[in-house]
């Protein structure tokens, strides 16, 4: 690999990994907090919300990878072009080929990283996400026991707590049981935490009393105590076997789902689709990768066009990944229209590739190109008032 093969590689790396990071911490928290509530509500501590949500991580890297190497390798040309670099390359002779190879190999590599993710590893993190939520609703505390409120369990059992830390500690607990025909007991406690031991679920309370009283004529006995384990394993409802969605079953599934799957022979749309989405969202990688160079590859002389060229590469991107999900929502209605997750991608990259073998620059249309301008034009004046000494930066 030449060194300006390596240069160029290694700069839109950097600045890939940079762009990913942020942009999936962005989505991957706004995802997060859907299910903050749920989870949390089992008292939770931060490491272990934080480990659960992060097994969506995968299928989020492959939504977020596309633009982000879109965003890098914009990044990278313009410091190129504005560093004079392309026009030093063109000088000596160098074709733009000589920077498309290192754009391409690079953008292969993220092809390669999101189809992995896309094909393996993303419904994978989804299916054991589904299993720890469907863990978590079968979960008592999150269920049963609410804070300020008088809770009826089952028929003689009610559940009173004041408050409920984020460790999971329970505060101010009552427990009022009648379920015994002889003598009905009153717990009171400071405090108590559910725990799970010897395959059993228990309520251990501290610092409290329990009061027995008989149901018939009788004086009431209190007794206190410091520790006091109550059983609540009959209480927990089981957890039911998790239906997995489409997303979250594996590319083999799809490809050769069992007869008896109740969830496949009432959604054979949705299976079909979610396996043509897994092969095809790892193209716009490398569609990206060619519509951006088109815009950008070339030399340029003015920081005027660079910003009319860049919307422009942003604008076609944005559009056909678009017009990928439009096609994604409608391709159920119609196996035909499964095609249109491949021919967007690689019709992009195609035309793309045509205009940079033509040697020919893509453009916005005439009308949006004079509204862009204007709006790059007021954009650089309001910069410029901004940051008094960038006004320096004459024309290249």
């Amino acid at each position: 690999m030449k060194i300006l093969e390596r240069y160029i590689i290694r700069r839109t790396a950097f600045v890939f990994i940079m762009t990913l990071g942020a942009m999936t911490g962005v989505v991957w928290a706004t995802q997060a907090l859907r299910q903050l509530d749920l989870v949390t509500s089992k008292g939770q501590t931060v490491v272990q919300f934080i480990g659960i949500t992060l097994l969506a991580m995968p299928f989020l890297l492959v939504i977020v990878a596309p633009f982000a190497l879109m965003i890098a390798l914009i990044l990278v040309l313009n410091a190129l072009s504005g560093d004079s670099e392309l026009i030093v390359i063109n000088a000596t002779g160098g074709s733009r080929f000589l920077v498309l190879k290192p754009v391409m190999l690079f953008s292969g590599l993220v092809f390669l990283m999101a189809a992995s993710m896309s094909l393996h590893l993303a419904p994978l993190g989804l299916a054991q996400l589904r299993d720890e939520l469907t863990r978590v609703r079968a979960d008592l505390v999150a269920n049963i026991v609410k804070p300020g409120r008088f809770i009826s369990v089952e028929d003689g059992l009610t559940f009173h707590i004041r408050n409920r830390s984020g460790n999971g500690t329970l505060e101010g607990l009552l427990l009022h049981d009648t379920r015994d025909e002889a003598t009905a007991f009153t717990y009171q406690a400071e405090n108590g935490q559910i725990i799970e031991a010897a395959n059993r679920t228990l309520l251990v309370m501290q610092n409290g009393t329990i009061q027995r009283k008989p149901k018939s004529e009788g004086d009431i006995s209190i007794v206190r105590f410091q520790s006091y384990a109550f059983d609540l394993s009959s209480l927990i409802p089981e957890a039911g076997e998790p239906v997995y969605k489409a997303s979250e079953r594996s590319t083999f599934d799809l490809l050769a789902p069992s007869a008896d799957d109740a969830y496949a022979n009432q959604h054979p749309d949705r299976l079909r689709t979610e396996l043509h989405e897994r092969f095809s969202q790892p193209l716009y990688c490398l569609s990206f990768a060619l519509v951006v160079f088109a815009f950008l590859g070339r030399v340029r002389t003015t920081r005027q066009s660079a910003g009319l060229i860049t919307l422009g590469a942003i604008a076609c991107c944005i559009g056909l990944r678009t017009a990928g999900f439009g096609a994604s929502a409608i391709a159920g209605t119609n196996p035909l229209l499964l095609s249109l997750l491949y021919v967007i991608p690689l019709g992009g990259a195609a035309l793309a590739l045509w205009s940079i073998v033509r040697s020919q620059r893509l453009h916005l249309p005439g009308a949006v190109a004079r509204r862009a301008e204007r709006l790059t034009e007021a954009f650089e004046r309001l910069w410029a008032r901004l940051t008094p000494s960038g006004t320096g930066h004459g024309a290249s």
